[in-house]
């Protein structure tokens, strides 16, 4: 191998290029099982890791891995057997996430995307899309096309640090 090809492959290992792109799904992940949370949770604010399961079409061992990361990081507190709930924290990403779907949904409707494809298409772009982006989208909606913004839910107070640990 020559030095420069070396050379390339060590810099490449060093920077590590697609620890970015892991991280920012994982991200993208988290927010869309916080907002699904929410979203599930009512107004009791707590759904059970089966409701997860069946609304995302994915294994139940699947669910507890980002579940298990999610209440390291602070968001959600798992009662085991019993139910789900979001933190403080969880909530606001939530409702953060949950209004920009509802923007972009609402936005891509406006122009003129089937309301079915609208919600499909938003799962993607309201992770990527830049704060600049929706304002503009948020300031040439009509009004009567804005959405209404997500009602807050009754958070609890995490009981447990981590599964199985009592605080």
């Amino acid at each position: 191998m020559n030095s420069e090809v070396a050379a390339i492959i060590r810099l490449m290992r060093a920077r590590n290029p697609f620890a970015q792109i892991r991280d920012d799904h994982a991200h993208e992940i988290g927010q869309d099982y916080v907002e699904l949370i929410l979203r599930l949770g009512g107004e009791a604010g707590r759904v059970r890791t089966v409701d997860l399961t069946n609304a995302l079409g994915v294994a139940q061992p699947t669910v507890t891995k980002v579940l298990d990361r999610l209440e390291r990081e602070g968001l959600v507190c798992v009662h085991p057997r019993e139910f789900i709930h979001l933190t403080q924290r969880g909530e606001e990403i939530a409702q953060r996430s949950l209004e920009r779907h509802l923007l972009v949904v609402a936005y891509l409707k406006w122009i003129g995307v089937p309301a079915e494809q609208a919600e499909i298409d938003a799962e993607g772009i309201e992770h990527h899309v830049s704060e600049a982006t929706l304002t503009a989208m948020r300031s040439h909606l009509p009004l009567n096309h804005r959405p209404e913004p997500p009602q807050h839910l009754q958070v609890f107070e995490c009981e447990r640090t981590m599964r199985g640990t009592d605080v």
